[in-house]
């Protein structure tokens, strides 16, 4: 597949480079050349010095062929311009935007652009971190609005239904059970059984609620 990767800091290195690794044609965009030095010395892709959000540049890089172009310049204003330029007049299937300014998310998204805000879910993964260590995030949606967590059952919720667990917090779904290695889609009347592995799909506020719960019958 053919990617555009527009800017050539960390992160659209780091981009560009896995992109490249996994087989794809990759084209790095920024106006400075001395960022394409950030890139590894195995990298093959193209480089193109250049503005980002000129017609020149974009059809050079070849925007018009592009099966997804990334954003990921230092610059949310100039990341959304990019995209929304490859979106809306070059139709590229793909395009995903940086943010990082967490004030801008919204404008940004307010265009129906994909972004990805590396400040406010770096942020929300300290503080789950920090509140809640037993808890084991797995995966992430979006920016962490929803995320499955992995979560150890312990010996006082033995022999209690997972329905009595979950259906007081209302933003908690399970989504496996784990028992010897085996996983299962659980059902709310399940018994529960000491170091079970429930993973559950749930917000930043709902797994501090399961992790208070939990806490409570183990303190009684």
């Amino acid at each position: 597949m053919n990617f555009i990767v527009v800017g050539c800091g960390r992160v659209g290195a780091e981009l560009a480079y896995r992109l490249f690794k996994s087989g794809h044609q990759v084209v790095v965009v920024d106006s400075s050349k001395e960022t394409f030095n950030r890139l590894p010395p195995d990298f093959r892709g193209r480089t193109l010095e250049g503005e980002g959000l000129t017609e020149t540049i974009l059809e050079r890089a070849g925007v018009k062929e592009a099966d997804g172009l990334a954003a990921v310049t230092n610059s949310d204003s100039l990341n959304a311009v990019v995209a929304h330029i490859a979106r809306v007049f070059y139709h590229v299937p793909v395009v995903v935007v940086r943010n990082y300014d967490p004030n801008l998310r919204v404008v940004i998204e307010a265009f129906g652009l994909q972004t990805v805000s590396s400040t406010s879910w770096g942020a929300q993964r300290v503080e789950e971190l920090l509140l809640n260590p037993t808890q084991h995030m797995v995966y992430s949606a979006g920016n962490g609005e929803v995320e499955i967590y992995e979560v150890f059952i312990p010996e006082a919720w033995g022999g209690h239904a997972l329905g009595e667990l979950l259906e007081p917090l209302k933003q908690c779904y399970p989504v496996a059970l784990t028992r010897a290695g085996r996983s299962s889609l659980p059902d709310v009347d399940v018994k529960l059984q000491t170091g079970d592995v429930l993973n559950v799909s749930t917000t930043s506020d709902g797994i501090g609620a399961l992790t208070a719960c939990l806490a409570k019958r183990m303190e009684a």
